[in-house]
């Protein structure tokens, strides 16, 4: 009964599904696991619901090719597997969706595709248009260019951006666990699983573990940021074992299958502030005195020079910013309306001050409201 409170019509799923779930334990990619895969997203596509896939494996399918035992260390080896593996893994994905008479199109992503608005929402478009094809997206990393500065980090944030970005019913993380444990389930066998998360908490975050597979990058820990980024934009997220028989289609039909993350609710989080939380790293830091921390997080105010009392980071006009308040804690994100060495000349000064050295141009907001984004405890991810 808890799901049904805020899973009502799934039309649109993001699906992630991790590389345990599609490789053997030699981390070649197995058949029969991507044919049991097609299936269930063919029987949700018969149900109306309208899936996307993020999927990993490339570098498990490259490493295979190549014939590696092991995870190798170089990054430049890891990239060339990658691109090697990206193109067996959708090799597999055109011919077995195709006995079931689904049609894919490939989307590879790096960070910076997201950086730019515009980027973004091309990104969106292109999604969009596929479903409006009946194409399923395959979504993936582009692991054989992205290098750490650009990379989302792990697919299960890849996920979490994707459902952001096109406002998903669900996203549903298929690995090789159950769900999240109490423990941690390799060493108590008799752990007990966590059915519904209504808030995630740094308890809750406590119980992640390590990543579990040589092949994969992600472990619990990054599903659980996963999560924080899908409650904060209001879209619930579940966490379910892929080897489970139809796992897709009970979840749909709110069967208490895995761990349930509910979404905050309780308020709406426009597109563009979705892209300011989670879309683009900030270029450099602001801190405010209690002054203004009150008269953002209590009136709803913006951003003015005057609250401000430190400026950190080498950034231009449009680029976004963390804001801290007086205990050095992140609380907000937002759009700067000025460079690095502009707001250094205002900061701390009053709209007379600001007027009579620098003229009326320079008395603006730093951030202005609709450009800024406000965090509750625990919910800022970078």
């Amino acid at each position: 009964m808890e799901r049904k409170k805020y899973l009502k019509e799934i039309k649109k799923a993001v699906i992630k599904i991790g590389t345990s779930s599609l490789a053997g334990s030699n981390g070649m990619l197995d058949k029969e696991k991507i044919k049991k895969f097609a299936k269930e997203i063919y029987l949700i596509v018969l149900s109306g619901v309208k899936p996307i896939i993020v999927t990993s494996g490339a570098i498990a399918a490259g490493l295979g090719v190549l014939g590696f035992d092991k995870r190798p260390t170089e990054i430049s080896i890891l990239q060339a597997s990658a691109s090697v593996g990206q193109v067996e893994l959708m090799r597999l994905y055109k011919n077995i969706f195709e006995d079931f008479n689904l049609k894919v199109g490939q989307i590879l992503l790096t960070r910076e595709d997201m950086i730019k608005r515009v980027q973004y929402l091309n990104i969106k478009n292109t999604i969009e248009k596929l479903i409006d094809l009946k194409v399923i997206p395959i979504i993936n990393e582009n692991d054989s260019v992205a290098v750490e500065e650009i990379k989302f980090g792990d697919n299960d944030r890849l996920a979490a951006m994707v459902s952001t970005l096109i406002e998903a019913d669900i996203l549903i993380i298929l690995s090789d666990i159950e769900g999240l444990y109490k423990q941690d389930p390799q060493k108590n066998k008799n752990s007990e699983l966590v059915s519904f998360v209504d808030k995630i908490t740094p308890a809750i975050e406590n119980l992640a573990g390590k990543a579990g597979s040589i092949y994969s990058l992600g472990g619990m820990a990054s599903k659980i940021k996963a999560a924080k980024i899908c409650s904060f934009s209001g879209i619930p997220m579940v966490i379910a074992n892929s080897q489970k028989e139809n796992v897709l289609e009970k979840i749909i039909n709110f069967e208490p299958v895995g761990t349930f993350f509910a979404p905050q609710t309780n308020k709406k989080i426009k597109g563009i502030k979705r892209w300011i939380a989670f879309g683009v790293k900030a270029k450099g830091s602001i801190y405010l005195d209690s002054g203004a921390v009150e008269a953002i997080e209590k009136k709803g105010k913006s951003i003015l020079p005057v609250g401000v009392i430190r400026v950190e980071g080498n950034f231009n006009k449009g680029d976004i910013l963390k804001v801290y308040d007086t205990n050095g804690k992140v609380f907000a994100k937002g759009i700067s309306n000025f460079e690095y060495e502009e707001l250094l000349k205002i900061m701390g000064k009053n709209e007379n001050q600001i007027k009579d050295t620098f003229g009326k141009k320079m008395c603006s907001e730093v951030i202005h409201r609709d450009s800024l984004v406000i965090f509750n405890e625990n919910e800022c991810e970078e």
